[in-house]
């Protein structure tokens, strides 16, 4: 059974607990520890090794890190305690202690998709995103084993315009991270429901593919109600299986919010989709705990008086704009996200894209989507306020999670629910590609 590396933790100490027994050394060990650097080793119970392994002696067996980060950078991040099966490797990484589950592909993925969603999602779900974690995780295997860029950013940048996208840094000491920068893993702590794991049994090995080859199957929280395609937020590369459509059973309706009134339309209008819901049972499948804290996602408003929005924008990219007067979108998607964003202040005019950078720019952490109109209102004193009307959470690519747990609610199976969201992609075992 194909393994994999997965990057937990970083810090100066590692707290665990061994539960059950675990061999390391040549000796048997359990209960409470912790490992610290010394020097480029790793100091654990009074001596120093360049790499320690821990393996379970028994299918019973796991560990639980302490202070696991979550959510880095995003607004719901925080630290928990996570229990893991596997192997825990411990050694030095950039001065600090890095701890490493060495876990089997299938184990792997039944945490994901507890992880990613909620372990009490429906069947059809769980089976779906099983197959598309599955799916992109093959692919990113693939791409690294065939000597694929391992660069993490593009673009390009001048005096008036910065553009850049981010691809998924290859990790040199491990295969993936346990974070949203590769796909949530949280270990056995998520993992509450017998469904899961029979989401990932009746998936086995299956994967989508096109024309061949494994697909890179990306997926967003909520695409808020049109689907984007894959050039609007990476590069500028026609993906078929990753295109632009209505979130609803009439997919094949054309509608394109690229323009400035669509967009307007689109987002401040009435609209059908699979993901415009508000039914918390529906919701709790898909939000875990800190998720649900977000509850306007499909459509949110946020306001910046023309002071905050020049020092966030200033602390964000570096830039003194000085007073911030218009926010300007210049090109978008056809799901309304903004690609280039015109932003003129007194000191400087500059225009930044694509979705993630402008993401970046306009919030402390990440703005919930690039899918907004702009528009400014003065208070009673003088003060501008803008204000961002937008659509979605996420980049909108792929699978909409919300938007397929109604789905499945509605009584489409697994399979259906990949057709609608790739298009032209075809359910395959994996030991039929590679």
């Amino acid at each position: 059974m194909r393994t994999i590396d997965v990057g937990i933790l970083l810090a100066d100490v590692i707290g665990f607990s061994l539960n059950g027994t675990f061999l390391c050394n040549g000796t048997e060990t359990t209960g409470e520890n912790s490992a610290t650097v010394d020097g480029n080793r790793v100091q654990w119970a009074g001596n120093s090794y360049d790499r320690l392994i821990f393996t379970p002696q028994g299918s019973d067996a796991n560990f639980t890190l302490h202070n696991v980060v979550i959510g880095i950078d995003f607004h719901w991040e925080r630290c928990e305690e996570q229990s893991f099966k596997g192997e825990l490797h411990l050694f030095v990484e950039k001065g600090k202690v890095r701890a490493v589950n060495r876990i089997a592909v299938e184990e792997y993925l039944t945490s994901v998709i507890s992880s990613e969603m909620s372990a009490t999602s429906s069947l059809q779900l769980l089976k779906a995103h099983a197959v598309i974690s599955r799916s992109w995780l093959y692919a990113q295997l693939d791409r690294k084993s065939a000597g694929g860029d391992t660069a993490a950013v593009y673009g390009w940048k001048n005096d008036n315009e910065i553009i850049r996208w981010y691809a998924r840094d290859d990790h040199e000491l491990f295969d993936f991270c346990a974070d949203d920068h590769c796909q949530r893993y949280q270990g056995i702590t998520k993992v509450i429901n017998p469904d899961v794991l029979r989401a990932v049994k009746e998936t086995e090995h299956k994967v989508l593919a096109f024309e061949g080859r494994v697909c890179d199957a990306r997926f967003s929280k909520c695409c808020g109600g049109i689907t984007e395609r894959f050039s609007a937020c990476w590069e500028d590369e026609s993906i078929p299986y990753l295109a632009s459509f209505r979130d609803t059973d009439r997919a094949s309706e054309p509608f394109d919010a690229s323009s400035e009134k669509a967009a307007r339309e689109w987002i401040e209008g009435t609209h059908e989709a699979f993901c415009s819901v508000a039914d918390t049972a529906v919701l709790s499948q898909v939000l875990n705990g800190y998720d649900r804290e977000t509850n306007d996602f499909y459509r949110w408003t946020v306001e910046y008086t023309s002071e905050e929005l020049s020092q966030l924008i200033q602390k964000k990219s570096g830039i003194d704009f000085g007073e911030i007067y218009e926010l300007t979108p210049i090109e978008r998607g056809a799901s309304g996200r903004i690609v280039r964003l015109k932003i003129r202040g007194s000191k400087a005019t500059v225009t930044v894209g694509k979705e993630l950078e402008i993401r970046r720019w306009l919030s402390a952490s990440h703005l919930y989507s690039s899918a907004f109109v702009v528009d400014k209102r003065t208070t009673s004193d003088g003060e501008t306020i803008f204000v961002l009307k937008g659509a979605g959470w996420g980049h909108g690519v792929g699978l909409c999670q919300i938007g397929a747990a109604v789905m499945s609610e509605r009584g489409y199976d697994y399979s259906a629910i990949l057709a609608h969201y790739y298009p032209g992609a075809e359910l395959k075992s994996i030991n039929d590609i590679n």
